[in-house]
């Protein structure tokens, strides 16, 4: 009698140092989603998800791969906050937006997240309109601008059918459009698969 609950006993501990593992993996597994794919400014990617009918796993995408999430991002071209936008982009797609009454030389105010957010996805809509909704041409003139895509387009080397890019002859380039997508298809994965 005492040899069965002295097996049993082990039974009951070894099922509870296993919950326990499992658990703490689980855990630990969590905490390495929730600070690798942060679900940050949810509220201003929503409302641009919205209005621009762009997917908020891609604009999660493009924030994770252009700034990791740092709002006071600057990078080598001055492009600036989340989504990394330049001050000529700002002005650009300002011509959009008639009635915004912002400053549109105060580049600082690029470091706004709703600003940003808001800009960075109007891009990224205005972009796949041009480009009939490629999603590969769209983000590689997000990185690369229109007048290197546009140039590649005319290119059979980077372009078989001049509408959509094979790729580019920049390998940032190619690697950020792997980067994004690697990103957004995560949050969606994570996040937004309904």
């Amino acid at each position: 009698m005492k040899k069965a609950f002295k097996v049993i006993l082990i039974i009951i501990l070894l099922a509870i140092v296993f919950a326990a593992v499992i658990i703490g993996i689980k855990t630990a597994y969590d905490t390495y989603i929730n600070s690798s794919y942060p679900i940050e400014y949810e509220d201003e990617v929503s409302a641009a998800s919205a209005e621009y009918d762009i997917p908020m796993e891609l604009i999660y995408g493009v924030i994770k791969t252009e700034s990791g999430f740092n709002e006071k991002a600057v990078s080598a071209a001055d492009a600036r906050g989340l989504m990394q936008i330049t001050q000529p982009t700002f002005e650009w797609l300002n011509t959009y937006y008639a009635d915004d009454d912002y400053d549109i030389s105060n580049a600082d105010l690029l470091f706004d997240p709703d600003i940003n957010i808001k800009y960075g996805t109007l891009c990224l809509s205005v972009l796949l309109k041009k480009y009939d909704n490629d999603l590969d041409t769209a983000i590689c003139a997000y990185n690369a601008g229109l007048g290197n895509v546009d140039e590649w387009l005319t290119q059979s080397e980077y372009s078989k059918d001049g509408k959509t890019l094979d790729t580019t002859p920049f390998k940032e380039t190619n690697e950020y459009l792997e980067r994004v997508k690697a990103n957004r298809d995560k949050y969606k994965e994570i996040y937004f698969n309904n």
